[in-house]
């Protein structure tokens, strides 16, 4: 059996949240919300299929993300249990990633109206003021959240929240440290789309997520795991599988479990080779991180004529490139050093909040 898909401008937050309520309940058809016009859509989706997410992915070919009405709401409920409840969310991430659409989702599990806010941070002052739930909750992106803290009139506010979801990509050690010094009650956030969103918490699998390490790959199972991709059975394949009837999901991600707490080391492609020896981006970004004033650096790969490939830092804040080389090489290794720091004006980003990967690589090319 089939349903329509429908095609939800996700600018309307109000628009998506009532087309959501009609989706996970069956009445209504499967929703994609989106900023733009999508291209190459079916008409109809697996009947069981409620929302479809729309994600670029690490290498910028559109994925698009099938997930049934059960696996939301199981991440609604899995949540509900590590916050200690239902309660009021605001809501500060676009409507078309899946920590926004998770938002709306445990909305409507708490049978709460979630209050909106810009994800830039306009508004959200005053949104965080008409939050009238004995227990508050708001899920940011690291970006977000160091902007909040620097304003005055935010600080107070972030305090009353009983928790503050931070996922969407790796915290800055220094960030998280900030706010826990701060009193902020911050949890970290791990999964994609293909989760239904966060499904492991500060390393913790929550529900009943499962998590294993495949050839140092990180793997997931789990009731929110997602039906596969649109119309893209050979990716489908490629990345869940069953094994003895247990169903897995083969993120990009490399990690480590250490007393049932998973640590992401990194990403599979992200290694690159530097004469001769391996080298991830992942652990030079971290070190270049925890530099004064490089807590938003992004490193990338850039060719480099001796060596092959180097590891560049593109940053809006400059740094004498010699200290970062030594701290980078006291830690990791010479071969891992950054040849060369790019100096932008403004850090290109995603509209989730994440740094525009791609765009730093080719202004670290050019």
């Amino acid at each position: 059996m089939s349903r329509p898909l429908r095609v939800i401008d996700s600018a309307d937050t109000g628009a998506v949240f009532a087309a959501l309520r009609d989706a996970l309940s069956g009445d209504g058809p499967a929703i994609l919300p989106h900023p733009g016009h999508p291209e190459g859509l079916p008409d109809t989706v697996e009947q069981r299929v409620a929302v479809v997410v729309e994600t670029s992915g690490s290498t910028g070919r559109p994925k698009r993300v099938a997930l049934a009405a059960d696996a939301l709401l199981a991440s609604a409920a899995a949540s509900d249990v590590q916050l200690g409840g239902p309660g009021q969310w605001l809501m500060a991430l676009p409507a078309h990633y899946i920590a926004g659409i998770n938002v709306l989702v445990r909305s409507l599990a708490a049978q709460t109206q979630p209050i909106l806010a810009a994800p830039d941070g306009t508004g959200f002052v005053d949104a965080a003021h008409e939050l009238d739930s004995p227990l508050r909750f708001v899920s940011l992106v690291p970006a977000q959240l160091q902007r909040l803290i620097e304003q005055d009139d935010a600080l107070p506010l972030l305090r009353r929240f009983d928790r503050i979801l931070l996922g969407g990509q790796a915290t800055p050690p220094p960030l998280l440290a900030k706010a826990r010094e701060l009193g902020l009650n911050v949890t970290r956030t791990y999964g994609s789309s293909e989760t239904s969103g966060g499904c492991v918490w500060d390393g913790e699998p929550i529900g009943d997520t499962e998590v294993r390490i495949v050839d140092g790959r990180v793997e997931l199972a789990g009731s929110t795991l997602a039906q596969g991709y649109l119309g893209d059975p050979a990716r489908t394949d490629a990345a869940f599988h069953d094994v003895d009837g247990k169903r897995w999901y083969r993120t990009d991600d490399t990690g480590t479990v250490t007393d049932g707490i998973l640590s992401i080391s990194g990403r599979v492609d992200d290694v690159i080779i530097s004469g001769g020896v391996k080298v991830s981006l992942a652990e030079v970004e971290r070190a270049v991180r925890s530099l004064p004033g490089l807590g938003d650096a992004v490193v990338v790969p850039a060719a480099h004529a001796q060596w092959g490939q180097t590891p560049v830092v593109v940053s809006a804040h400059p740094h004498p490139l010699e200290q970062i080389r030594d701290a980078v090489s006291a830690g990791l290794g010479r071969a891992s050093a950054p040849t060369r720091i790019v100096v932008v004006d403004t850090m290109p980003m995603l509209g989730n909040g994440k740094p525009d990967r791609l765009a730093a690589a080719r202004l670290a090319q050019g």
